[in-house]
């Protein structure tokens, strides 16, 4: 448990990795035109064509009481993708070909350094969700476990390149991760609410429905983009692709709006913070240190922003040569990797836990029940006023 006992240290070597991330990019950007020039070329084996492959499906005889349907047989001449291209010792073919997983030669080694660093700021947030003890701590694990888990997966894809069930895993982790990160923010901010205002509410929101809200939006953006990222794959048929792309951008659209709403929301929390500060309320409770936390919020913002833009970007350029985004790995690092791993890192830097102390820090089980006992009674009431009986015996029976 060094990293938990050694606070400074701690801090330095994330700091140290972030620096370590930067040259690993530069260095990895400077060698992408050489190291492409050593790499084995593919042999060409025949011409690229799609073969149809004929289908029999025969319908059982259905017996009706005044006839008997006999059975049918229907064909289906279903073209199928035949390899053109013999692939390399790490199972590569160029793009376009039959069983492409990527639209360049990805690289293990860029891959394996990602995978070490969001293993090493993965295991920080497990150290830090061990020695606080805070519930909520699981939101950030779960998304750095799978930032963690989609490059751990891409380094043993670039090694087998054949194999679509790897490359699948890889890109359903990339690019659902930043959805946990997401949410942490909107956690952490609820419990922000909580500890500094005593009304727990923001522009007339209750800290409970603001809480909801967020989540359930989330939950939506995540199936959304869980619906859209699944078919979005380099072996799925061209229409299949293009319409989980589609779906895909919809869920980052929405994901980013909700966003942008949130940050209106923590604006508005801002400015009652400072009003607050003005005024001396915190010299008596001793609640100063709230910047720091607040401004990790904004910046994990800004930077999954910043990725959502990227794949708006990518995706609605198109797949062709025009568009470079998706032919050009680094572009992908620079863009959705080191993002994601920031925002990661700068909440390991400022847990929350450092600075919601005391017992205002947690959410007490009561509260929501109590907004739950609140809720049955409105229902109770306009239930009585309704002359609903049956209803209402039902209510207080539940």
């Amino acid at each position: 448990m060094f990293l938990l006992n050694q606070k400074n240290r701690s801090t330095s070597v994330l700091i140290a990795l972030v620096l370590a991330a930067g040259s690993a990019a530069l260095s990895f950007q400077a060698t992408q035109t050489d190291a492409r020039t050593v790499l084995p070329t593919p042999i060409t084996t025949f011409v690229t064509t799609l073969v149809p492959r004929t289908q029999f499906i025969t319908i059982d005889p259905i017996t009706l009481p005044d006839e008997t349907v006999a059975a049918k047989t229907i064909t289906l001449d279903i073209p199928e993708c035949s390899p053109t291209i013999a692939p390399d010792s790490n199972g590569y073919v160029p793009p376009g070909n039959c069983n492409a997983q990527y639209n360049y030669y990805p690289s293990f080694a860029a891959a394996l350094v990602a995978t070490i660093f969001f293993g090493v700021v993965t295991f920080v947030h497990i150290a830090e969700g061990i020695k606080y003890k805070k519930g909520f701590y699981w939101v950030i694990i779960m998304g750095s476990i799978w930032e963690f888990g989609s490059y751990a997966t891409r380094t043993i894809s670039t090694r087998y390149q054949q194999n679509s069930g790897l490359a699948l895993i890889s890109q359903i982790l990339i690019l659902l991760a930043p959805i946990f990160i997401n949410a942490y923010a909107y956690t952490i901010l609820g419990r922000m609410v909580h500890f500094y205002l005593p009304s727990f509410s923001i522009l007339g929101v209750r800290l409970y429905n603001l809480t909801l809200w967020f989540v359930f939006a989330d939950i939506a953006c995540f199936v959304v983009q869980l619906i859209g990222g699944a078919q979005a794959t380099n072996n799925s048929p061209r229409d299949q692709a293009l319409r989980g792309i589609r779906i895909y951008m919809a869920g980052i659209s929405l994901q980013e709006s909700f966003i942008i709403v949130f940050v209106g929301f923590a604006a508005a929390f801002h400015i009652r913070l400072l009003k607050a500060e003005k005024t001396g309320q915190f010299e008596t409770t001793g609640k100063k240190d709230w910047r720091r936390l607040l401004y990790t919020i904004y910046m994990s913002l800004l930077l999954i922003t910043i990725r959502i833009i990227f794949r708006l970007i990518e995706f609605a350029g198109g797949n062709d040569d025009s568009n470079p985004l998706p032919r050009r790995e680094i572009y992908f690092y620079l863009f959705d990797a080191i993002p994601m791993f920031l925002a990661i890192l700068i909440m390991a830097i400022t847990p929350p836990s450092l600075t919601l102390v005391g017992p205002d820090s947690v959410i007490p089980k009561a509260m929501w029940r109590q907004r739950w006992a609140m809720r049955k009674q409105e229902k109770v009431r306009a239930l009585k006023s309704s002359g609903d009986r049956s209803g209402f015996e039902l209510l207080r029976s539940s």
